[in-house]
């Protein structure tokens, strides 16, 4: 085994002069290198040294070279060089031995002799070695080591003579590095070290010839994009609304329509852009298209301001009503939450011939569900009507539990806390937690209040109210009022955050038209609680001003 030892320093070379720094402590005040062996007029050091040696640049990119770690051997990958022998051991004896004359080395020249001696032991890490401990001597302090032109290019040209054999990773490396150190980029090393890194990477595809893409197909590309789905651009779904009416498509305003929804947003602009479209291709759209079209104005509380709105949907539905039961439900079911329900479709949808229809389709428990909830919107909200209803054997539970929303973001939720605020308060006794009152609706705390005020334990009396509240005589033996806590989450809104989503709105509605009275609790006055003291002392309050009272804290 060849023993390895540096040959004498060799006197400076005639290629270029020679560079010293004078260091003071700081790589920001360095003084302007020293030209050794030229006279005066002499033409100046060459681009590379400038930059490498220049005071602007040293401190910034000797820096961070200084804070790069140590590059350790073998994590570059494999290369042609060996250095993973069979089996993944790697070599050990002269390679690591190198190394670490390599990360010692004194100055530039002893660098360059430790790699040009030795090829047989030289390995592809060892390039990054050598181009790191150049940096960390060029940056050393108080003084760092003279360097010479002729060293720096021959260094480079022992790389750029080696880099074919690199990995992907050494090149990468090296790469860095040698910007950092300030190599021209557009000089021998940089330039042969980006053309080996253009090698190693796989081509890419040439882009497919494709037609500009303009108006509707664009707008289609755009909100098909899941890049787009994930992170909405409010500021390209706005740009929708400015398009031209003729370069719009049903599958785009879906999509359009669909995206408002599921991001709860409440553009007003793109909302009436789509009412428009609506009732611009009145004839076009069957009522499976309109469903979907309808289906943000009920979700986001939003009644349009087009004034053929309602006449152009009841058209649909008296045209389409017949043909597709689900989706005629489900258009009614967004009126619903607008509260402009047309009479002529509820005569058509409670008819025994509609019912009957659905009885035998896959998704008759999900149909009945929704009459359900408007044969609840007609009893509560719709004196005046005076046609057929769902008879009271096909009715069922409207939302036999909290909302999918809600079970999904539950570990957000103020529940739990709201709810040990309320037990401390109050007592386990005096309140009842997600109970599901007639017709259908949950609850999230339900109290059972006297005449006087004083909270009831919830087992003396019945919770619910009567259903339908009409059939109730105007007197009644039960004096108790049943006050419900409604937590109003923050995705219980638009994303504005000041206007309830139109389910939640709805079932606030019908509550406290059945009887109940509501407290509700929104999300910023519940977030601005720091933790379950103060709490307390906010919900006693809320309850303190509908007149509450109770006996002392229970727990």
């Amino acid at each position: 085994m060849a023993k390895l030892s540096p040959r004498a320093p060799r006197a400076p070379s005639k290629v270029g002069p020679a560079f010293s720094f004078h260091g003071r402590g700081d790589l920001g005040r360095e003084t302007k290198p020293l030209v050794q062996g030229h006279a005066a007029g002499s033409p100046s050091p060459n681009s590379m040294l400038r930059v490498l040696l220049s005071a602007q640049a040293s401190s910034a990119r000797l820096s961070g070279l200084l804070l790069l770690p140590p590059v350790q051997p073998y994590c570059l990958g494999p290369n042609k060089w060996g250095d993973r022998p069979p089996g993944g051991a790697p070599h050990a004896g002269p390679v690591q031995g190198l190394q670490r004359l390599l990360e010692q080395a004194r100055s530039p020249g002893e660098l360059l002799r430790w790699l040009g001696q030795n090829p047989t032991k030289v390995r592809a890490h060892h390039y990054p070695v050598a181009l790191r401990r150049l940096g960390q001597l060029l940056g050393s302090q108080p003084r760092p080591p003279p360097v010479e032109q002729a060293t720096l290019q021959d260094l480079s040209q022992l790389i750029i003579r080696n880099c074919p054999s690199f990995d992907i990773h050494t090149i990468h490396v090296c790469l860095h590095l040698a910007v950092l150190l300030g190599f021209p980029s557009d000089g021998p090393l940089v330039c042969a070290l980006e053309q080996e890194q253009r090698f190693r990477l796989p081509p890419k595809p040439p882009p497919p010839l494709q037609p500009v893409l303009r108006g509707g197909l664009r707008l289609e590309a755009a909100l098909s994009c899941p890049r787009f789905q994930r992170h909405p651009q409010h500021h390209l779904i706005r740009s929708l609304a400015e398009a031209r009416p003729e370069e719009l498509t049903p599958h785009v305003m879906v999509l359009l329509a669909q995206h408002l929804a599921r991001h709860r947003l409440r553009e007003p602009q793109l909302l009436e852009a789509i009412a428009h479209f609506l009732v611009a291709q009145e004839a076009q759209l069957n009522s499976k298209v309109v469903q979907k079209l309808v289906l943000p104005f009920g979700r986001l509380n939003y009644l349009p301001l087009e004034e053929q709105f309602m006449p152009c949907l009841e058209r649909i539905l008296a045209r389409e009503a017949g043909v597709a039961p689900l989706a005629t439900v489900n258009i009614l079911m967004s009126l619903c939450q607008l509260r402009c329900l047309p009479f002529r479709a509820l005569h058509f949808v409670f008819s025994p011939g509609f019912i009957s229809h659905i009885s035998g389709t896959p998704h008759a428990l999900i149909v009945r569900r929704y009459l359900s909830l408007l044969d609840t919107a007609v009893e509560l909200e719709l004196p005046g009507y005076r046609g057929p209803r769902l008879p009271r054997r096909q009715q069922v539970p409207i939302f036999p539990q909290p909302l999918i929303t809600d079970r999904a973001r539950c570990k957000y939720s103020h529940k739990d806390i709201v709810a040990e605020g309320l037990r401390q308060l109050l007592g386990e006794e005096k309140y009842r937690q997600d109970l599901t009152v007639p017709p259908g609706y949950c609850t999230d705390f339900l109290l059972c209040v006297s005449s006087s005020g004083a909270v009831l334990p919830v087992r003396t009396q019945d919770p619910f109210l009567p259903y339908p509240p009409r059939s109730c005589p105007y007197t009644t033996r039960d004096p108790a009022q049943r006050v419900v806590l409604m937590l109003r989450e923050r995705w219980h809104f638009c994303r504005d955050g000041r206007v309830l989503l139109g389910s939640r709105a709805l079932r606030e509605r019908h509550l406290g038209l059945m009887g109940y009275q509501l407290l509700p609790l929104p999300f910023e006055e519940l977030e601005s609680q720091r933790g379950l003291p103060q709490l307390k002392s906010y919900l006693r309050q809320k309850l303190q001003a509908l007149g509450l009272r109770w006996g002392p804290e229970g727990g």
